[in-house]
């Protein structure tokens, strides 16, 4: 039977294992409040590692004067932080979702 002691201790529960102490590293991230997974930060920066790469290979390619890879480059690298960005705002909105669905009411 699910009483009211019962639903507090495993909403007690539930947020701390959501709530971690440490913080992201994240150059990009426009949410540091927010607590993510581990997983979450892992991949967030790889991507901003592979960013910052092609930065990095786009400002070589324009002092050895190759302009025109230089431009992809630095596309390549807008589209990877678009899409790096929607990645985020979906899982942002796929976990409110998952705890708009507790049962936190009686």
């Amino acid at each position: 039977m699910i009483t009211r002691s019962n639903l507090a201790e495993q909403l007690r529960e539930y947020q701390i294992r959501s709530k971690h102490g440490w913080a992201s590293v994240s150059f990009f991230s426009s949410t540091s409040n927010l607590t993510s997974s581990r997983v979450d930060v892992a991949i967030f920066v790889i991507w901003e590692l592979v960013i910052l790469a092609f930065l990095v290979f786009s400002a070589v390619s324009l002092y050895f004067k190759h302009l025109r890879l230089a431009v992809i480059l630095v596309f390549i690298t807008m589209l990877l932080l678009l899409c790096m960005k929607i990645t985020k705002q979906v899982r942002l909105a796929r976990k409110k979702k998952r705890r708009m669905l507790l049962p936190l009411s009686m």
